[in-house]
């Protein structure tokens, strides 16, 4: 979470050009993405609890599969988070090249 905030700040100091808005953009998407995530599991597991207490026969399985699909979730939310800072550094080294 630092590092993001630190881009972010990097960003705001530093002078207005493209590079910056990137590196802005680039935090803002990997804050996006964990904030996704954290919903979806949310309303997964919300939704989970309700069918357990519906059926609680099926809890096995309702268990076993939302387990899998929150796995698939934080995959999805990680992978985002893992392009936002490659992004991120991307832009850094473009712009240590152009100074």
């Amino acid at each position: 979470m630092e590092t993001i905030l630190s881009f972010i700040a990097f960003a705001a100091v530093a002078d207005s050009s493209v590079l910056n808005y990137g590196i802005l953009g680039a935090g803002i998407g990997a804050g996006l993405a964990a904030i996704g995530a954290g919903m979806g599991i949310g309303r997964l597991a919300g939704s989970a609890m309700e069918g357990i207490a519906r059926n609680p026969e099926a809890a096995g399985d309702i268990r076993a599969n939302m387990i899998l699909t929150a796995a698939f979730i934080e995959g999805v939310a990680l992978f985002a988070a893992v392009i936002c800072f490659l992004i991120q550094s991307g832009i850094i080294d473009a712009t240590k090249e152009v100074a």
